[in-house]
């Protein structure tokens, strides 16, 4: 019943403090009614124009930001109407670098994009994830995902069923059991044809 964050148990923080501590993407992305620059400040208003610039390139924004009218400057609409699921979605990973949380979590982050920007995101997620290990910048990436490709280069997965962990290991362990995990992965991988789709 208790979580821990380097050691330091998650009550014994002030919230603010906590909240600096985790950045989050939920499939659901909440943008207004303003400009790309706008929306990537939300949480941190002060951020340099070059730190803006870093995290959009993380997040493999910084390409279709460049070609948009006005760049940085170009309004998104209303919910972000005027820009695709995929592109709304990159905005709000760029965001949640903001000020570098070292956690990161991404809830069904994937879930509502195409193949392509599935594939954007999840190099962004690898060039994280690679910086972590190389010690350059520590952070913790938790994924949550039912899409088994978003997460099998993860360091360690948790195979959850009615809100309990059923398996864990990492990507090649949970193959070799043969147990839901595998099943599940040749499914999604079409390697096995079955009506039983349920996600991880």
């Amino acid at each position: 019943g208790t979580i821990f964050l380097d050691g330091v148990d998650i009550r014994d923080y002030k919230i603010e403090q906590l909240r600096r501590q985790i950045g989050y993407v939920s499939q659901e992305v909440f943008l207004i009614d303003g400009t790309v620059d706008q929306n990537l400040r939300l949480q941190a208003p002060d951020s340099p124009p070059e730190q803006i610039a870093e995290v959009a390139k993380l997040a493999e924004a910084d390409g279709f930001i460049s070609a948009l009218p006005k760049g940085y400057e170009a309004l998104v609409g209303e919910r972000g109407q005027k820009l695709s699921g995929g592109q709304r979605q990159r905005l709000a990973i760029a965001r949640s670098l903001l000020g570098a949380p070292p956690i990161l979590i991404l809830d069904e982050a994937t879930a509502a994009v195409d193949n392509d920007t599935e594939a954007a995101i999840q190099r962004s997620l690898e060039r994280l994830i690679q910086d972590s290990k190389k010690g350059l910048k520590q952070r913790t990436v938790m994924v949550v995902a039912h899409r088994l490709s978003t997460i099998r280069n993860a360091d360690h997965i948790f195979v959850l069923e009615g809100g309990k962990v059923i398996e864990s290991g990492n990507h090649e362990a949970l193959l070799a059991k043969g147990g839901r995990y595998d099943r599940l992965w040749k499914i999604q991988t079409g390697e096995t044809v079955t009506s039983d789709s349920r996600g991880c």
